[in-house]
């Protein structure tokens, strides 16, 4: 069975939310990391996926799938998650 980018797009919103999950969990093990090592890591595991997810959910609604209202959550949801944790790296450090 062939999987839709739009099922794509959710899977990776859903992996970027238990990496934020896991990382808040084991936080306490991560003060010995330097800040730009924390800003590297939370880039990689935040908001790359969330990235490639809404670029998923794009090319889902470029090629016309079935159910556009999957995609187009996809983009809403990744994108608004890549976001977030990349003004908290801007501006919070």
């Amino acid at each position: 069975m062939k999987r839709s980018l739009a099922g794509y797009s959710l899977i990776l919103f859903g992996v970027s939310a238990v990496l934020l999950v896991v990382i808040t969990v084991f936080e306490s093990s991560l003060t010995g990391l330097s800040a730009a090592a924390e800003r590297i890591l939370t880039f990689l595991l935040l908001i790359l996926p969330a990235v490639i997810g809404a670029l998923f959910g794009i090319l889902s609604l470029s090629h016309k799938e079935k159910q556009p209202w999957l995609a187009l959550s996809g983009v809403v949801l990744n994108t608004l998650f890549a976001l977030f944790h990349l003004m908290i790296i801007l501006f919070a450090g």
